[in-house]
């Protein structure tokens, strides 16, 4: 844990620092957005989720177009006009009053998220390499999660004091922490020589403003089926984190387990994140090892598909304990999945354009954001056992689909070497 909340690579510090108060941030975002947008903003829930379905386009184009200005500009600077860029869409929160006010925030606030998620996958690709880079991307994530739970505990003062102040200052303070994201992040070239080369290291330099030029011979990340195919199959993988949000907590709804376990299952799956993913990590910079990751996390998120669907049909006492087991298994499939998917998107992409392959895997992983609370509504939650056996099916078959991508990717073609790592 030492290692993970204090690194010693200048790189990782900085990130880890930017991450605490931008989880934090998101942290007392979730507890209190949906209360302040309806009951102080006035909005109608409708008006709130037709905002942030808008929104959610904004997302996967920031994603996608943050690839391509990462090559050009720098990953780090585009991590940091990212950031600011959503700090100030959520200060602007504060001064909604209607639904074209707020989606506008909205729009820019997720647009933004997806561009600093971008340049920061495209960061590490650049400075990292093999198994420390997906190790530090696993301690970010335990970060981010610890950290969420921190801002969410913090956000229950707000919810207690149940007032338009209290929520007001509550979506303030968003703002403010994730300003100070962007202290560390600022900092860091100078405190890091030779980072602003090392971030566009594959463009030409001939006297020209290397800035302005783009990475040559490499392919375009659309072009290359195999990471295409990866993206896609690791995206619907990813939907499992709709399975958890979503899906769950209506599904208890309708079993004899109380409500109050949605509490519970989502402390199980806190903790064994925490405890586990940058375990998990390890071996996932070998292209066939993330498959086979990718590959029994899926297993496991189906074995979860089942114990839940088992739920529904037990007393108070097995729905719970089978809830639990649920819970447990989902954790463990989506610490797999999520490594192995790290490990097939930053080791089968071409160096030279990191940002672009970076961008295209964060895009589908938006994406898979979008559609996962459709799926879910319409599989489990409206069929029942029939729609969880069929959900686990589409988990296993798209992680046998991405296991088969990372073997025959590693029988057929070089992986490209990665960037040395400059300090």
């Amino acid at each position: 844990m030492i290692q993970t909340l204090f690194p010693r690579d200048p790189v990782a510090r900085a990130l880890t620092v930017s991450t605490m108060t931008l989880a934090a941030s998101n942290g007392v975002f979730y507890a209190v957005s949906v209360l302040y947008f309806t009951r102080v903003v006035g909005l109608s829930a409708g008006a709130v989720g037709l905002g942030l379905g808008i929104a959610g386009g904004a997302g996967v184009l920031g994603a996608f177009l943050a690839g391509r200005w990462s090559d050009r500009r720098g990953a780090h600077r585009v991590q940091v006009w990212g950031v600011a860029a959503q700090a100030l869409a959520l200060a602007a929160y504060s001064f909604t009053d209607d639904a074209v006010s707020f989606t506008a925030a909205a729009i820019v606030a997720v647009g933004a998220r997806g561009v600093h998620s971008t340049a920061r996958q495209a960061l590490l690709a650049r400075w990292f390499t093999g198994p420390e880079r997906v190790e530090v991307r696993a301690r970010l994530r335990v970060v981010m999660n610890v950290f969420i739970g921190l801002g969410t505990l913090a956000a229950a003062v707000a919810l207690l004091l149940d007032t338009a102040a209290a929520y007001r200052t509550a979506m303030v303070a968003t703002a403010v922490l994730l300003l100070l994201a962007v202290v560390p992040l600022v900092r860091l070239p100078g405190r890091v020589p030779g980072l602003a080369a090392r971030m566009l290291e594959d463009a030409p330099s001939s006297g020209a403003d290397v800035a302005d030029a783009a990475p040559v011979d490499a392919p375009h990340p659309l072009r290359d089926r195999t990471y295409v195919a990866s993206v896609v199959l690791n995206a619907v993988v990813a939907m499992q984190f709709g399975v958890m949000t979503v899906g769950v907590p209506l599904w208890v709804a309708t079993t004899d387990a109380p409500t109050a376990v949605v509490s519970a299952l989502l402390v199980v799956n806190t903790a064994m994140v925490a405890l586990l993913q940058v375990r998990a990590s390890r071996g996932t910079h070998d292209v066939r090892g993330a498959g086979r990751a990718v590959r029994r996390g899926a297993v496991l998120l189906a074995a979860a598909c089942v114990l839940y669907a088992a739920a529904g049909h037990g007393s108070l006492v097995a729905a719970t304990v089978l809830l639990v087991l649920a819970a447990a298994a989902h954790s463990l499939g989506e610490v797999l999945s999520e490594a192995g998917g790290w490990g097939m998107a930053f080791e089968l992409a071409d160096p030279r354009r990191a940002g672009a392959y970076q961008g295209l895997s964060q895009t589908g992983y938006a994406l898979a954001g979008m559609a996962a609370p459709v799926v879910v509504t319409a599989l489990p939650i409206r069929f029942g056992t029939p729609g969880w056996l069929a959900l686990g099916a589409i988990f296993v078959a798209a992680g046998a689909g991405a296991a088969w991508v990372a073997r025959r990717a590693a029988d057929t073609r070089p992986v490209p070497e990665s960037v040395p790592v400059g300090g």
